[in-house]
């Protein structure tokens, strides 16, 4: 159950995330949006379970940015209309799930990891 919200809570911060900035911003379609979320959510939340604990928050952080900008960039040269700056889309977007990536780490260390891991113990 811990997982399912855990997921949750990643899939509803990416999906506000990204409609803000590539909805919003860059005049994204929707369906092309969630398409991204459901990809950053599948290729990113194991690495949140199984490496995330083994390092700190800021390096898992940057990880996860660094995640984020390429396969933003990457599905976004494919999906995006012609014109769409892909790369400066993926940048602003990847910063902002950054932000939101330092939040759910505490959110995953102290609801869904084992008591004994590194991340757990830089909170207390």
């Amino acid at each position: 159950m811990e997982h399912a919200k855990a997921l949750a809570f990643k899939g509803i911060m990416t999906l506000v995330g990204l409609f803000l900035i590539l909805t919003i911003g860059f005049g994204v379609a929707f369906w092309k949006v969630l398409l991204l979320t459901v990809v950053i959510g599948a290729v990113s939340y194991p690495g949140d379970l199984f490496i995330m604990p083994k390092i700190k928050n800021m390096p898992a952080v940057i990880a996860d940015f660094v995640l984020a900008f390429l396969i933003i960039w990457f599905v976004g040269m494919a999906v995006f209309e012609p014109g769409t700056p892909a790369a400066l889309a993926a940048f602003i977007s990847a910063a902002v799930l950054a932000y939101g990536e330092y939040y759910f780490h505490f959110f995953l260390a102290t609801h869904v990891l084992p008591a004994n891991n590194k991340l757990r113990m830089d909170t207390q």
